[in-house]
This record gives C-alpha cells, sequence and structure tokens, in this order.
C-alpha cells in the first residue's frame, strides 16, 4: 500500500469532515465590516455552526447579542452564542439565555469566563451568581434543551492544580448536561491525542473538538501562548524567524504551518475542526479548501464534504 493509500487528507470519500468557525463581536463600524465580509466569506463552507465570543466580565453582552441576532435574521449560519457566569447574577443569566431561545439560537458555548480583569487574575463568582462553568451548563439545560458546548485544554487550564483536577472539572460539565468540548488552541498535535486518550479514559464520550489558531501574527500567538499556558514549539517559532518585515512571505508561511497541523491531524482521525477565526476570512478558507470543503458550484452541486457531522478520533 502506498503511502498516499494511508493517508485520510489523499483520499476523497471517507467519514464526512465537518467545521464550525469562531468570531468576536466588533468595536467600530469597521471591524464590523470586516466581520460580516468574513461571515459571507466562510459561510458557503456550511459550517456545522458559528460561535460567537463574550468578553471578560460580560464586557461584550450586548454587543455578543446583537451579532448572534444578526445572523440568526440575515444568514442560514447555525450560531452559538458564548455565554459566562462573571459578573451576573443566576437570574440575570437566565434571562439571556430565555432571550436567546426566544431569538432562535439553539446552542449556547457555556463558560466559566474569565475575570475583569483579564487573564491572570483571580476569579471571584458573583454572591449570586452560578459559581462554576457545570453549575452554568445545568443551568441552561433546565431553562431549554440547548445544545450545550463546553471548553477544554489539551496542556490543562492553567488555573488547574492537576490533570486530574482539569478531567474533574470537564466531567462535571458533560454530567451536567454539555454534548461537545471544544479545545483551546494548540500547537503540537501530539498534545491533544495524549489529552484526548486521558478524557477517553475517564469515560468521557462526548466529542472533543480540536480548537485551531492559524498564527497570522506570530508576536500575538506567542504572548497569547504565554498566557495561557500554551505550549510554543521552537520548530513554529523558527518557520516565522526573520519575517518581521515581510508580511507577504508571513502570511504564506502562517497558510502553510496551519495547513500543517490540521492535514496531520485529518491523517491520525480526526474529522470535525473548530477554528479560531479573528475574524478574518482568508486563512481559514484555505484550510478548509485543502480539508475538501468547497463552496457549491454556482448553477450545481458543490465539491466538498463539509455537511456532515462527525467526532474527533474515538
Amino acid at each position: 500500500m502506498s503511502s498516499d493509500d494511508q493517508r485520510r487528507s489523499r483520499r476523497s470519500g471517507g467519514r464526512p469532515i465537518s467545521v464550525s468557525f469562531e468570531f468576536f463581536p466588533p468595536k467600530t463600524p469597521e471591524m464590523e465590516a470586516t466581520l460580516w465580509n468574513s461571515i459571507q466569506r466562510l459561510a458557503p463552507l456550511a459550517p456545522k455552526f458559528v460561535s460567537v465570543t463574550y468578553g471578560a466580565g460580560g464586557s461584550t453582552r450586548e454587543r455578543t447579542h446583537a451579532t448572534v441576532e444578526r445572523i440568526v435574521k440575515e444568514t442560514r449560519l447555525a450560531p452559538a452564542a458564548h455565554l459566562t457566569c462573571v459578573s451576573a447574577s443566576q437570574a440575570e443569566v437566565d434571562e439571556v439565555v430565555r432571550g436567546y431561545w426566544d431569538a432562535g439560537v439553539r446552542h449556547i458555548v457555556a463558560l466559566r469566563g474569565d475575570p475583569p480583569g483579564g487573564v491572570g487574575q483571580a476569579y471571584e463568582p458573583h454572591p449570586e451568581g452560578y459559581k462554576t462553568s457545570a453549575d452554568l451548563v445545568a443551568g441552561i439545560r433546565r431553562s431549554a434543551n440547548f445544545e450545550v458546548s463546553v471548553s477544554a485544554y489539551p496542556e490543562k487550564h492553567p488555573e488547574s492544580p492537576s490533570f486530574e483536577r482539569d478531567l474533574d472539572i470537564l466531567q462535571a460539565k458533560v454530567e451536567a448536561g454539555a454534548t461537545r468540548a471544544i479545545t483551546q488552541c494548540f500547537f503540537d498535535n501530539d498534545l491533544y491525542f495524549a489529552y484526548l486518550d486521558k478524557v477517553r479514559a475517564r469515560g468521557i464520550d462526548v466529542p472533543v473538538v480540536p480548537g485551531i489558531l492559524p498564527v497570522s501574527n506570530f508576536k500575538q500567538a506567542k504572548n497569547f501562548a504565554e498566557k495561557t499556558g500554551c505550549y510554543m514549539p521552537s520548530w513554529l517559532a523558527g518557520r516565522f524567524e526573520g519575517l518581521d518585515n515581510d508580511p507577504e512571505t508571513r502570511k504564506l508561511i502562517s497558510a502553510a504551518v496551519a495547513a500543517e497541523q490540521v492535514i496531520d491531524l485529518l491523517d491520525r482521525g480526526v474529522n470535525e475542526f473548530h477554528f479560531y477565526t479573528l475574524n478574518r476570512a482568508d486563512l481559514v478558507y484555505a484550510i478548509c479548501h485543502l480539508l475538501g470543503i468547497r463552496a457549491p458550484l454556482e448553477g450545481g452541486a458543490g465539491q466538498g464534504n463539509g455537511s456532515g457531522s462527525g467526532q474527533a478520533a474515538a
């Protein structure tokens, strides 16, 4: 058997691949135009859902809600609204949840959330709020039959004292009703598969979807990795070395690095991907093309297989 026969990325057919995209609510008219250009560019790829983030301390609550409502009204996409426990009572959170249901939203990404001071600050639950992300999941599920996604951490949450404690928290979220876990971004695929082994050994059987961050700005990605405890391999830094003043080459390298990661995941059995787009479409669109996910041809059926659903490697 040739190596091409063994690589899923070079075969047609097989298990369908599905993707989802994450956006953040815009702050300015210019950022809003960029966001909607990106949504329009990526929408024909038929993502499983698109999520909209929620700022630290609930700072983007209104903008998040407005963006989600516009997606419902103006597109055929299935939006997933982020929601956190921070700086709100249970009654306030429950009101937001009911508002999403009334607006036609059926999927929520439930997170504990970062404190208002940002990553690194001590987390303090609202005195009348949900104390943990598992509590939030349970509250959402009591309100209505939402699909609920939660976060997962291949390198453990930076505040967790151990992997075992981190897995306890994930297990509690699933037992409370979470239907999917989406990982924080990672840059070493072996870390994802090692984590998946630990999750499955616990008997946690929900999909654990890899979160992919295409590195369009290495310095920003490195700063994010340092804050969140995400391992940044030395070879990755080497890819971008000497390109600070060469944006055109840097863009090509960004595409190559992201493609290398997702193709390796695909060849190792992953068939569902969540992309952190940073409200930019070009890199993600190109990666989806490599995965075989294509926009329908005008006047005919598309050639991609991105409309299916699936689960990361069992």
